[in-house]
């Protein structure tokens, strides 16, 4: 049962993804405009499957997490197997002094980590950069194994502790994966004869959105590794599009959990900030970082209550 919905939500999600990009490209503006939203949105429909593969869910089987895990990814495009570690790690050490872009420590650089901040998760770059290390893989899979590449790339990027995970994986396997994946995106641009700007706008469009989401979730959130995110208040119909990712804090608490019965985990009395009131608060820059295992930071996030104080 699980495996037939999964891979008919990811069948589905790619169709109308396909159909985005290729709107885009040739209708007027307007509907341009349209598609481009769209795909911004259901892109991140394939995304949230493969999360659900990456933790067991997807399908009854580990066969079936497998295929739906591999099927999801060509729209990212990335390897499953990657996604799946690294994804781990971030269950591991979300909120610890790893896993923290909202805030800065002690020894580190305000203004750099505003860089990272704003460039990466408000401005896209995040997704642009994963994309780009899985191209780097494709093609230099040495490369992106190396001492140089971890102890100089990575560390720069403040994401060493990623790719030490990642280049544990079976190198092989990461790279056909890749190769399937991009592959993918290369035979849909063939087929269906996307424009270049078709293409790019609609990818960055869902790199802005994927790259936001995935910090707006955690953001001035207590520091704690199973605590330490929100469940976002967000229109219906972009949380069915993303399958519940929103009711992040409900993951954190029980991962095992499809996205179908995250909504029974959801604590209705507690407060939830909107998608855009967090998004918002991230344009104020990052703050100096609170020691682990302390609260979330209501009175900056919600200013209105400690004025009533």
């Amino acid at each position: 049962m699980r495996f037939t919905l999964s891979f008919s939500l990811v069948v589905f999600s790619l169709i109308i993804a396909a159909g985005c990009l290729w709107v885009a490209s040739y209708l007027a503006w307007y509907w341009a405009i349209l598609a481009i939203f769209l795909f911004a949105h259901i892109n991140n429909m394939p995304f949230s499957i493969m999360h659900e593969a990456a933790h067991g869910v997807a399908a009854n089987s580990k066969l079936g997490n497998r295929i739906i895990g591999v099927m999801s990814s060509w729209a990212y495009p990335t390897s499953f197997l990657l996604q799946k570690q690294a994804h781990q790690g971030h269950h591991e050490r979300n909120r610890t002094d790893l896993d923290l872009y909202d805030y800065y420590l002690p020894h580190q650089s305000k203004f750099r980590r505003n860089i990272i901040l704003y460039g990466g998760n408000l401005l896209g770059l995040y997704y642009v950069c994963v994309v780009f290390s899985n191209f780097v893989y494709l093609i230099a899979s040495g490369f992106y194994r190396s001492a140089f590449f971890k102890k100089k790339v990575a560390t720069n990027l403040e994401c060493s502790h990623y790719i030490a995970d990642i280049s544990k994986l079976p190198s092989l396997q990461v790279w056909c994966e890749i190769a399937l994946s991009f592959g993918y995106q290369a035979l849909l641009v063939w087929v269906l004869d996307l424009t270049f700007w078709g293409y790019v706008l609609c990818m960055y469009a869902f790199a802005l959105h994927w790259s936001v989401l995935q910090y707006a979730d955690h953001a001035w959130s207590s520091r704690d590794i199973k605590n330490g995110a929100w469940n976002l208040k967000v229109l219906p119909i972009f949380r069915w599009l993303a399958l519940n990712y929103h009711y992040h804090l409900a993951h954190h608490q029980h991962p095992t959990v499809p996205w179908y019965d995250l909504p029974k985990y959801v604590d209705k009395q507690e407060l939830q900030p909107s998608f855009w009131r967090v998004y918002f608060t991230l344009w104020r820059g990052v703050r100096p970082a609170p020691p682990m295992g302390a609260a979330a930071d209501l009175d900056f996030l919600f200013p209105e209550y400690k004025e009533t104080k």
